[in-house]
């Protein structure tokens, strides 16, 4: 009995350790089967992001070829004095408006009247002169009437009258080009138009061949604008505009407009209107001048613009720009491949200065899908779900073509 109640002792805890290893592998295969579980829901609770996208067609669009331009008046008059004299009086300031004939000027000349009013004195002596010759002939007609004197002195005594009345008529000229020269001391303006700078201050001495002018007047309801082309650029425009003569080329040329230093439009539009009729050998390019009308007087002699010159293109392929990424220089943008998968694709694009858009050259083809949202977050071969957009409804893609620019 005592080795049996020994062996029944010996025993127990044998089988209570098998038990408890027994109850621990179930549960750690329980808990692997739950985990195992979790992962499945979890996989298929995974949700594939979705990215707007733009299928590309083709479109006509409008762009401007830019070229930097001068503005000056259509009438931008030098004040030069043509006599000597001292600026007595000034009676404008910088930027004044006036009305053509209005007093800018008085030069201190003194000479010039001293002149006039000698002349009027000689103008004088000159008439009493002649009235007393009247006199003397009228005396010699009576005697040759009564033979008291002889025809001869009658002659002599007309042709006397002759000879004072060209004295007079001289002294009547040299009267008239006195007060010529005096007015000239007095300086209106020849246009209406705006006053420019004013070098000279009272007092000083000027003259005709004074280096600077007293002023500029420029009249500026129109002006011009003045810009070079090149010769590439002058034979795509005479060849994409009907005519060959300057008269038809303008009359079928679109309007051109004017982009402002501010980088905002001129509200009118103008019109080329001179081309220069051969290349300056020196830099290989055309005088070109077109012209604006100016109701505000916006626009002032001396002022730098852009001037824009239209040219329509068939055919265009445009994303926004934030659909690409640069590396190294190239351009990249997403296109989505037939499994759904971002794809990186290079492109080539033609820059616009709007820096919204983009027009492609090269890289994408009409119907391809480019994904045009969160590139940051995609990587080659991700599976998307593409959510088509209409250009219609892009931004970026509703600039005017007054914003789309290539540039010469």
């Amino acid at each position: 009995m005592i080795n049996n109640n020994i062996i029944m002792k010996n025993r127990s805890p044998s089988l209570g350790i098998l038990g408890i290893g027994l109850f621990l592998s179930l549960s750690f295969a329980s808990c692997n089967n739950d985990n195992t579980e979790k992962n499945k829901d979890f996989n298929k609770s995974e949700v594939i992001a979705e990215y707007q996208v733009l299928k590309l067609a083709p479109e006509t669009i409008t762009l401007y070829d830019e070229f930097p331009a001068t503005i000056e008046g259509i009438e931008n008059i030098e004040i030069r004095p043509k006599i000597e004299g001292f600026i007595e009086k000034v009676y404008v300031d910088e930027g004044d408006y006036v009305e053509k004939g209005h007093l800018l000027f008085v030069l201190n000349a003194p000479q010039y009247e001293q002149e006039v009013r000698n002349t009027q004195a000689t103008i004088s002596s000159a008439e009493a002169e002649v009235n007393s010759a009247q006199i003397d002939v009228e005396k010699a007609r009576t005697l040759v009437e009564r033979d008291i004197i002889s025809k001869f002195e009658l002659t002599s005594a007309e042709n006397t009258v002759t000879a004072k009345k060209a004295a007079l008529e001289q002294a009547q000229v040299s009267l008239a080009n006195a007060k010529t020269n005096y007015s000239y001391t007095r300086i209106t303006a020849p246009v209406s138009g705006f006053v420019g700078t004013l070098p000279y201050k009272l007092g000083s001495l000027v003259n005709s061949s004074t280096a600077d002018p007293l002023t500029t007047i420029s009249n500026i309801k129109k002006v011009y604008a003045y810009f070079s082309i090149n010769e590439k650029t002058h034979l795509e425009f005479v060849r994409n505009n009907k005519g060959t003569s300057l008269k038809e080329l303008r009359n079928n040329q679109a309007e051109v407009s004017l982009l402002l230093p501010d980088y905002t439009l001129f509200d009118e539009r103008g019109s080329i209107q001179t081309i220069s009729g051969q290349v300056d050998e020196e830099t290989g390019s055309f005088n070109v001048r077109a012209v604006f009308n100016n109701p505000d007087n916006l626009l002032r002699t001396g002022n730098s613009a852009t001037i824009r010159i239209p040219r329509t293109i068939e055919n265009v392929l445009q994303i926004p720009q934030a659909a690409t990424y640069e590396i190294q220089g190239n351009v990249y943008a997403y296109v989505v491949d037939s499994l759904s998968q971002a794809k990186s694709t290079i492109i080539t694009v033609t820059p616009s200065t709007s820096g919204r858009a983009y027009i492609v050259t090269d890289g994408l083809t009409a119907d391809d899908e480019v994904i045009i949202e969160g590139i940051n977050t995609l990587s080659n071969g991700k599976k998307i779900k593409s959510v088509l957009v209409n250009a219609a409804d892009i931004e970026a893609l509703q600039v005017t073509s007054e914003n789309n620019t290539s540039t010469n």
